[in-house]
């Protein structure tokens, strides 16, 4: 294409654009009007055989029961107290038993060289005891057996047992 032609062409098609933009601004809107509200609505009584009335008045009687939390606060609330069952104190499990304690230490023990028998000695304070296998402490506790590094003891009355490790002097 020349440029003459094409400069022909360019005025064609701007005397087309402003002949329709003048022939649209003289012009009232008419649209507007065909859509606009201006009739009062009404809808057409026809009843849809998919719609289950007995389902949306159901959900239409639905209350909400949930928390009540504002969904405009940024903090979560508080959770709610748990719920702690009250417990027949009969059905209770007892305390767990408490060790026993003897209140002597253990510090040596001496062998028999005749009969074999070992001998225990136990310090409380400035109380020293001598004790053999089967012999009580103070009335309260049996000397069950003698090792190498512990002595194990009973308590009569209840039966609890202990092991008391030898304790070297000045420790």
């Amino acid at each position: 294409m020349t440029q003459k032609y094409q400069l022909y062409l360019l005025g064609a098609l701007l005397v087309l654009l402003a002949s329709v933009w003048v022939f649209n601004w003289n012009q009232s809107p008419q649209l507007a009007g065909m859509f606009g509200g201006n009739e009062k609505f009404e809808p057409l009584s026809v009843d849809n055989p998919f719609l289950r009335m007995d389902k949306l008045e159901r959900i239409r009687k639905l209350e909400y029961s949930g928390s009540r939390r504002s969904i405009f606060t940024a903090y979560l609330p508080a959770p709610p107290a748990p719920l702690i069952p009250k417990v027949d104190p009969s059905q209770l499990p007892p305390p767990p038993e408490q060790p026993l304690t003897l209140p002597v230490k253990f510090f040596g023990y001496a062998s028999d060289p005749n009969s074999g028998r070992k001998r225990a000695f136990f310090t409380n304070g400035e109380d020293v005891f001598i004790l053999s296998e089967g012999e009580m402490l103070q009335n309260r506790y049996r000397l069950l057996r003698i090792g190498n590094a512990t002595a194990d003891f009973e308590e009569i009355m209840s039966g609890k047992r202990a092991t008391l490790p030898l304790e070297l002097p000045g420790t």
